[in-house]
């Protein structure tokens, strides 16, 4: 590499790459875990679920909410940390309810002490982790490793894109959804093409910027919620994330011209009515970015290539493996380092 030639290759990208074998591997050594997790689920038929999560984490919480509520039939809701560790006011209606608890390092106290407080009163904990020794992982009726191997960014990836596939995974031998269990067997081709579609094009029209919004809905929502996330603590970038069908009710006053909008076009139902909100945007002379179908972005000024004949739900995360080489071109070319943002660490202790 010369002295002009720009720097590409970090950890976040490094690590991002490796998800689509992790993954695969992940599929492979759970298959038994997981079937056997879905058949109690099944028997215990619970009113409702829950889950519990900070972070990247709670972006993949809220992916499993929607996994669960369209394909498991189970109303999801997200328990707040704070309700066990600072307020001691978790419900007793959580017995025999499954508390899904995910965290990459199982160790944050707030989350801990959320998970003791719930199984305390009667909540089947699942821990979806990446450190199956964790103490989260110890006081878990249920431990789904993730199976990301060592991740020494402090921007998660990989362990985010795996324990994706953890929650399609626990959902599919769940729900008995034939159409969700078959996509499963199309993980490690989709993603490994994911990784390797160059999304980084559009750097240039993120580099200066500074606010933007990342949009989604349904399977994509959470998708959208991540990169907003990641946008913000690798580039500086304050980019807020919004379902589509939100953005109407408010937020649309906030766009203008030169703005970018990146738009995560789902690959079913929650399409409805997207490429008129793209006009919208364009109308105001924003810069709109789009994922998805032809026919739902066909209004955007620039497209992202992006798989459009799988499982809508593996199609969410392809998305977002596909944008994590983004994230790192734009913090590069932003002038920051995407493996060390300042300010953060890899283990956040809160209580």
């Amino acid at each position: 590499m010369t002295e002009n030639t720009p720097r590409t290759e970090t950890l976040m990208s490094k690590e991002a790459h490796e998800a689509p074998t992790r993954c695969a591997e992940q599929l492979r050594l759970n298959s038994d875990l997981v079937r056997d997790a879905g058949a109690r689920l099944r028997e215990l038929a619970p009113p409702f679920a829950a889950t519990l999560a900070r972070g990247s984490s709670d972006q993949a919480a809220a992916f499993g909410k929607f996994l669960l509520e369209i394909y498991g039939h189970t109303p999801t809701l997200s328990h707040a940390p704070s309700t066990g560790s600072l307020y001691h006011a978790t419900s007793p209606n959580f017995r025999n309810v499954p508390l899904i608890a995910i965290s990459q390092s199982g160790k944050s106290p707030d989350l801990l002490a959320a998970a003791e407080e719930a199984g305390a009163k009667g909540a089947l904990i699942i821990a979806i982790v990446n450190d199956a020794n964790s103490p989260l992982a110890e006081l878990a009726d249920i431990v789904i490793p993730v199976y990301a191997g060592p991740e020494n960014s402090v921007a998660a990836t990989k362990s985010f894109v795996c324990t994706l596939i953890a929650l399609m995974h626990l959902v599919a031998e769940w729900s008995q959804d034939g159409a969700l269990l078959a996509a499963l067997g199309q993980v490690e081709e989709v993603l490994t093409k994911a990784a390797n579609t160059d999304w980084t094009g559009v750097t240039d029209m993120l580099t200066s910027a500074g606010d933007m919004f990342v949009l989604g809905r349904g399977p994509t929502l959470a998708i959208a919620g991540e990169a907003a996330l990641k946008l913000k603590e690798t580039c500086g970038l304050h980019a807020e994330a919004f379902s589509s069908a939100e953005f109407a009710h408010g937020p649309m006053t906030l766009v203008g011209e030169g703005d970018p909008v990146l738009a995560l076009a789902p690959l079913d139902e929650a399409s409805t009515g997207l490429n008129e909100r793209l006009e919208d945007f364009a109308a105001r002379g924003a810069k709109v970015i789009a994922a998805g179908r032809a026919q739902d972005v066909s209004s955007a000024e620039c497209t992202l290539p992006t798989a459009t004949d799988c499982h809508p739900a593996l199609g969410a995360i392809a998305q977002i493996q596909s944008f994590y080489a983004l994230a790192n071109a734009v913090s590069l070319a932003r002038g920051h380092n995407p493996d060390s943002p300042p300010h953060l660490n890899k283990v956040t202790r809160t209580l």
